[in-house]
């Protein structure tokens, strides 16, 4: 049991088909107690529902836009676990609008919230979370592809996902000497909630089945097993780095067009 005793905050899940879901049912399957956020009232009913499945489990209601309601969740953990060994972040958002047609019509708003939501709240949460992390802790995130190379219709996206990296990276910086270790996955192309309002991501993990080298689709399960990984105790010589769990596609040297 990998992490038996281990407490872990989940941010992200939105229903089953999540990426975060996925991630916490590796991580409970290791003896981690875990406890979640539920974005708003809507999202709500999914996530409790899946929540009740994980003996122990609790979920809080937390908009990662809000640095009171971050403030908030942190209060919870704080009051039902004590501390926390580390944490998830599975969040990511652009308006729909932003994801069609070309980047070079990219809205000043849709900048703007795309980098907030997509990569300032990781510091955010990671701020908040740390006096909680007095034994050390790990903190991963989730990335893709698009952020060091163009993918159609990502757009802002792919800027969002490449300022998520560079935060990586200077948040395992600072925090190093605490013991507190930051990375991030960069996952294949998957059919969550979120990557719906990305055009054409069906041809996405189509194209990627066809010409990744592994030859098949990511599933969530893989990318789950990684971040179990990464915050378990087999990571703890890694931080500051993107670990692809992609089937190998980042490593072609050439992208065919996946309009």
């Amino acid at each position: 049991m990998l992490l038996d005793g281990k407490k872990g905050l989940i941010i992200g899940v939105a229903n089953k088909h999540s990426i975060a879901w996925a991630i916490a049912q590796s991580a409970a399957s290791q003896g981690a107690q875990l406890i979640f956020n539920y974005q708003n009232e809507r999202l709500r009913e999914n996530v409790e529902e899946l929540v009740a499945t994980m003996p122990g489990a609790k979920a809080f209601p937390c908009d990662v836009g809000s640095d009171t309601e971050i403030a908030a969740l942190m209060q919870q953990v704080q009051k039902e676990f004590g501390r926390l060994d580390f944490l998830v972040h599975s969040v990511a958002f652009a308006p729909r609008e932003e994801l069609t047609g070309q980047f070079v019509n990219t809205t000043r708003q849709g900048f703007a919230i795309a980098l907030d939501v997509s990569a300032y709240s990781l510091v955010a949460v990671t701020r908040a979370a740390v006096p909680l992390m007095t034994d050390g802790g790990s903190v991963v995130t989730l990335t893709y592809l698009g952020a060091e190379r163009v993918v159609p219709h990502y757009n802002v996206m792919g800027v969002a996902k490449a300022a998520l990296e560079a935060s990586v990276r200077y948040l395992a910086h600072d925090l190093g000497p605490k013991n507190i270790r930051v990375n991030a996955i960069s996952a294949g192309p998957i059919k969550t909630l979120a990557a719906r309002g990305v055009s054409g991501i069906s041809k996405m993990v189509d194209h990627h089945r066809e010409f990744a080298p592994l030859r098949r689709a990511t599933e969530q399960g893989e990318v789950g097993d990684t971040a179990l990984f990464l915050v378990s105790p087999l990571g703890r010589g890694i931080t500051g780095e993107v670990i692809y769990v992609d089937g190998g596609y980042h490593i072609l040297g050439s992208l065919a067009s996946v309009e």
